[in-house]
């Protein structure tokens, strides 16, 4: 069987973002950025996770999908700039992340997302990130595929981050990560911190959702290690339009996990979807190559 061909993807680029007190730069890379008059993609990448560590789903993704793509790494992640070694993340950091970085990094690529919202599909940490920023500028997203997302905190998840800190301590899990973060500490221990501070156990976007107004497809694996359906459940309470995915013999990586069931779902969810395109013009440029 011959292997698909996938779409074209430009080379790592970075982009200075000021936002929130500080400043930094971003890792970033556009998938086919030639279909200018298909829906843009972004790609918010796990608590652990890189434009790297995507590998090949997220041009994968977009060929099946026939849209454009935008993959970074968030702040701390991949090539981006690292957290400081004494820099702890605060209990919210994702909603800065959603309401913060986002918008000045979406201004530092010349994207004008109220003319044109982008899609997004967020992983795990990334689907929160996705999910509050969708709650806080409804007008500037067109759509949303959350996988894994956490809505709110559960016992299981804290127990599987504890079990991910002793991993980073005994075996060569810095090793993997470090082929992926040019600082695999400050991916790892920025992340890992938060989640185990005990007042992190009050973080809840439940509240949020309901401000939601896009299209919303939620996936969760049935076996995943870091969260119960009751996650994706909460999403279908607050959002009456959102759909759920749930994905037998699927663990917390739906993408790595079942790859072409969740291609194949998303890719319908997005046809059954379209929207009317942004006429061409300065208000709809992008700075792609």
């Amino acid at each position: 069987m011959n292997e698909p061909v996938l779409a074209p993807q430009s080379a790592t680029q970075f982009a200075n973002v000021r936002w929130n007190g500080r400043e930094d730069l971003i890792e970033y890379i556009w998938i086919a950025p030639q279909r200018r008059q298909q829906p843009l993609l972004v790609f918010l990448h796990e608590g652990l996770g890189s434009v790297a560590m995507w590998k090949e789903f997220p041009r994968a993704l977009c060929e099946a999908a026939g849209c454009r793509g935008l993959v970074l790494s968030r702040w701390g992640y991949g090539q981006s700039s690292p957290r400081a070694g004494h820099e702890r993340w605060p209990v919210d950091f994702m909603h800065h992340q959603a309401r913060d970085f986002l918008p000045r990094f979406f201004e530092a690529l010349d994207l004008d997302t109220a003319a044109d919202p982008p899609w997004f599909y967020g992983h795990s940490d990334g689907g929160s990130i996705a999910l509050i920023h969708a709650a806080s500028r409804p007008d500037h997203v067109a759509g949303l595929i959350v996988a894994a997302p956490h809505t709110f905190v559960e016992d299981l998840t804290i127990a599987s981050i504890e079990k991910a800190k002793d991993g980073y301590v005994t075996t060569d899990l810095r090793s993997k990560l470090a082929r992926y973060h040019a600082d695999p500490d400050s991916a790892f221990w920025g992340w890992n911190d938060v989640w185990l501070d005990p007042a992190f156990r009050r973080f809840d976007i439940r509240p949020l959702l309901n401000a939601i107004r896009c299209p919303v497809l939620a996936v969760q694996g049935r076996d995943d290690e870091y969260g119960t359906m009751a996650q994706i459940e909460a999403i279908a309470l607050a959002v009456p339009q959102a759909e759920l995915l749930k994905l037998d013999d699927c663990g917390h990586s739906p993408h790595r996990d079942q790859p072409a069931a969740l291609m194949r779902q998303v890719s319908e969810f997005l046809r059954r979807h379209p929207r009317a395109r942004a006429p061409a013009g300065p208000a709809a440029a992008t700075r792609t190559p």
